[in-house]
């Protein structure tokens, strides 16, 4: 199962580990993150201020605007922690 890891060496993870993280954080089973669901992905990784991280990293990795990080946008999300905090899903 993935989890987010500020010393992870897989810089680029496979499509299967950011769907496990994305299935990981789901609590609701809707097949996206909410802005609740990244607080708590973010706050159990040990991030201080994770609700407004949270709330950056949603309104960066949203592309389409619905408010929730689908599995599809993923891909931005990692990308976005990765280089902004040096968090990389493993």
């Amino acid at each position: 199962m993935a989890i987010w890891n500020p010393k992870s060496v897989n810089l680029r993870p496979k499509k299967e580990q950011l769907k496990d993280l994305l299935e990981r954080y789901d609590k609701n089973g809707d097949g996206r993150l909410s802005w609740k669901e990244l607080r708590e992905a973010f706050r159990s990784s040990g991030l201080n201020f994770s609700g407004w991280r949270a709330w950056q990293a949603l309104r960066h990795a949203d592309e389409n605007g619905d408010g929730y990080i689908s599995e599809e946008e993923m891909g931005k999300l990692v990308k976005f922690a990765k280089n902004q905090w040096g968090f990389t899903a493993c």
